[in-house]
């Protein structure tokens, strides 16, 4: 498939409680496509994507929106699988608008696809509730893939992007009342290594090759985390990691 956004680059943070394929494969076999929500200002860019993933089998766009506002009513009336939503939108901008999807219809998930790099709108996104936020940059293909991520449970922000999600994290930790903070539960020295491996963005094959363990053995020690933690996401555990400096970023 032809690049239509831009050069190639990698759709980092990969991730979640299950694992899933590698960009370009398909993935859990599905007996039903994901069903997509696609919500840009621009026509000519909402066009061009919908034909791209139109082409995919297991793709399937529902609906398309102009703007927050609409994209809004398109999803309590869709109830799409996955939203994918810029976030500089007139009338009701994609943070606004990802707050209000996560109340009428809380299944569907968000990628945010922009060509904001501003570390305050990623920050705000995930705190909105989106699953992924990916810049405009990156290719045709790693669109269809992230989609296929997060269906399948994981978490997607371009590399770049996570470089500034870790440093806001440190901010944020250098903010925070340590008198307040709850002590957390004890990991294991192999659960602070593959806390620290997934914090840069490795998926469970990366990690697995690291460590010189199997894949299941990464994907039990992500499980046993998230159980101790009482978190749902690998990203998730990093913030909290982090907020009980259970990790140092330097």
């Amino acid at each position: 498939m032809a690049d239509s956004f831009g050069p190639t680059m990698a759709a980092g943070w990969r991730g979640g409680t299950d694992a899933a394929a590698e960009p370009g494969e398909r993935g859990t076999e599905r007996s039903e496509p994901i069903r997509v929500l696609v919500v840009d200002d621009h026509e000519l860019f909402r066009r061009g994507l919908e034909i791209v993933l139109q082409s995919e089998e297991d793709i399937e766009v529902v609906g398309e929106a102009g703007d927050g506002s609409e994209a809004v009513e398109k999803a309590a009336d869709l109830l799409p699988d996955i939203v994918l939503m810029d976030v500089r939108m007139p009338r009701r901008g994609g943070i606004e608008a990802c707050r209000a999807i996560k109340e009428v219809a809380p299944s569907a998930k968000i990628i945010m696809l922009t060509i904001s790099d501003e570390e305050a709108d990623l920050y705000d996104a995930i705190k909105a509730g989106a699953t992924g936020y990916l810049l405009k940059e990156i290719s045709t293909d790693e669109v269809c893939a992230a989609i296929r991520a997060v269906a399948d449970g994981q978490s997607q922000i371009s590399p770049s992007m996570a470089a500034k999600l870790l440093t806001e994290f440190k901010s944020m930790i250098q903010r925070t009342d340590e008198s307040k903070l709850v002590p957390a539960p004890r990991l294991t020295d192999r659960e602070l290594e593959v806390l620290k491996l997934v914090a840069t963005g490795m998926n469970n094959r990366d990690i697995a090759k690291a460590l010189y363990i199997s894949e299941n053995t990464v994907k039990n020690h992500v499980r046993n985390i998230l159980e101790k933690l009482q978190l749902h996401s690998r990203m998730e555990a990093v913030v909290y990691a982090m907020r009980e400096k259970i990790l140092e970023i330097r």
